[in-house]
């Protein structure tokens, strides 16, 4: 098998293993629109990051966290709903981020970032995933507990002591992270598919949020692998072929007996 398949293997594998924890959370916290827009920001960031010549997943990143810090901001002051909010920003910084790339007369593919380009990942991009995944990992095993706990119930949380405002922007974090490791697996409109695809599907075979996490893990690195032969048999783009996959695993999952038990 050609390197630059194993390199997209293992990298949509990366991606997805800290995508289903994540995922898990986005889908309790129901923030799947919280998402888009992060994901959408990440063009702008590409920009930004160009512009200023400095590492385009850092920029990524940073643009991720200021666009969460806004919004928890706006939020705060109820200037309007939180849904209208998250689709005026999602659609201004995507806008943005391509009026910026445009203006910047160069040269870039913006197809892949907008749909991904799994096939070009080098070696510094797994190092670059890899690291990343087990920072977040890491995070996660340390902070299980209290982010649980905030999707619970927030206020339950605060009275236990959980400081749930530092929680909340640590999640925005972990999930701006993600978003930038999945820019090349499945491109800026397709991000979070990959997070609550595998994770709603997890959701109808577990029963604690522990297997449920670990399910969705498992799921998307099917999808990916699914994926990866389906568009190198049919010669479809990866990333859309990726999610065309996990949505195929979700209907199987839900074609499913229902448990007697209640899911998580």
């Amino acid at each position: 098998m050609a390197d630059f398949i194993w390199n997209a293997l293992l990298a949509g594998i990366g991606v997805a293993l800290i995508a289903g924890p994540l995922g898990s959370f986005v889908v309790w916290r129901r923030m799947s629109y919280f998402g888009d827009t992060l994901a959408h920001s990440a063009l702008l960031g590409i920009a930004l990051g160009i512009a200023l010549d400095i590492n385009l997943n850092i920029a990524i990143i940073l643009c991720c966290v200021l666009l969460a810090v806004t919004l928890v901001s706006l939020q705060q002051r109820r200037i309007i709903s939180t849904d209208t909010l998250l689709g005026i920003l999602a659609h201004s910084t995507l806008s943005l981020g391509i009026i910026f790339i445009g203006l910047l007369d160069i040269r870039l593919d913006l197809m892949a970032y907008l749909f991904g380009d799994l096939l070009t990942v080098t070696s510094t991009d797994l190092m670059w995933i890899y690291i990343s995944v087990l920072v977040c990992a890491a995070l996660l095993l340390v902070f299980w507990r209290p982010l649980l706990a905030i999707c619970i119930d927030e206020e339950l949380a605060e009275a236990e002591g959980y400081p749930v405002a530092a929680l909340r922007l640590l999640m925005m974090l972990l999930i701006a992270i993600v978003i930038a490791l999945a820019m090349k697996v499945v491109g800026v409109l397709l991000i979070t598919s990959l997070m609550i695809i595998p994770a709603a599907a997890a959701r109808r075979l577990a029963l604690t949020p522990e297997s449920m996490a670990l399910s969705a893990s498992v799921l998307g690195c099917m999808a990916v692998a699914m994926g990866l032969f389906a568009s190198a048999t049919f010669d479809t783009a990866t990333g859309p072929s990726i999610v065309i996959s996990a949505t195929l695993i979700f209907l199987c999952v839900y074609a499913l007996p229902a448990r007697i038990s209640k899911p998580t």
